[in-house]
């Protein structure tokens, strides 16, 4: 059983920078690709980043050389290291694993950051 938990959002000021954490659970995390997605206001869930099983990382144009999405197997956590916040980076983010034939993705419960002056 896969649980997922994120935290680290907040309110920040356009130009800050937050760094958000998620923290899973089971045995499946070492073995899976991990993603960042967020949700606006009105808006559909986007992809934000994604990394490897083995540390490779991806990017939406949107977030490409501001964020950095990271992972620590040892401690079975996922980051995203928020740079040079926008007010159109605010949004409900949250992380899943990528799914498999044997394993369903998972969602965390989402943690809030907003970008406002």
């Amino acid at each position: 059983q896969v649980q997922l938990v994120e935290s680290g959002g907040g309110l920040v000021q356009p130009g800050g920078s937050l760094r958000l954490s998620c923290a899973a659970s089971g045995s499946i995390f070492r073995f899976s690709a991990m993603g960042w997605y967020r949700q606006a206001p009105g808006k559909e869930r986007e992809l934000v980043a994604t990394i490897s099983s083995g540390g490779t990382p991806n990017y939406a144009d949107s977030v490409k050389g501001r964020f950095t999405i990271s992972r620590d197997n040892a401690k079975n956590t996922v980051y995203l290291q928020m740079n040079s916040l926008k007010p159109e980076d605010t949004a409900v983010y949250y992380c899943s694993n990528a799914p498999t034939s044997y394993v369903r993705r998972y969602w965390g419960q989402g943690t809030q950051v907003t970008v406002s002056s």
